[in-house]
């Protein structure tokens, strides 16, 4: 079971922003930028293109109200999407607040925010998902 299967399960804490039956969505806990988020199939499957291709639509419809949720919360210029990978032996799109191409810089150093600060960005988030 991969860290991400553990965080849907419930098995390990995580700051939730949406499901349905095939994603989950929720904050990094090491983010670029604050509010950034990862989606995930709830399928375990290593890379991103392995994923069904029904997967692989869905998971953009499924995305893009949280990145415009996203965008409303952080006061970005958008909502970059990344899908790197190599951390997690679980699909990911990362969902990033960008101002600038190198926000999505993915060799920067991570901040690292408080719990509080955490449930803060969820709950901006949040408040902006329709």
């Amino acid at each position: 079971m991969t860290l991400f299967s553990k965080i849907i399960a419930g098995e390990i804490p995580g700051y939730k922003i949406a499901e349905n039956d095939q994603f989950f969505a929720f904050l990094d806990i090491f983010p670029l930028r604050e509010g950034h988020t990862l989606v995930v199939p709830r399928i375990e499957v290593d890379k991103f293109f392995d994923m069904p291709e029904s997967c692989l639509g869905n998971m953009l419809l499924f995305a893009a109200p949280i990145a415009r949720a996203i965008e409303q919360a952080f006061h970005c210029n958008r909502c970059g999407l990344a899908v790197i990978g190599l951390e997690v032996p679980h699909a990911h799109l990362h969902l990033v607040p960008i101002d600038h191409a190198d926000d999505l810089n993915f060799t920067r150093g991570k901040l690292r925010l408080a719990p509080e600060q955490l449930k803060a960005a969820q709950e901006k988030i949040l408040r902006y998902l329709k």
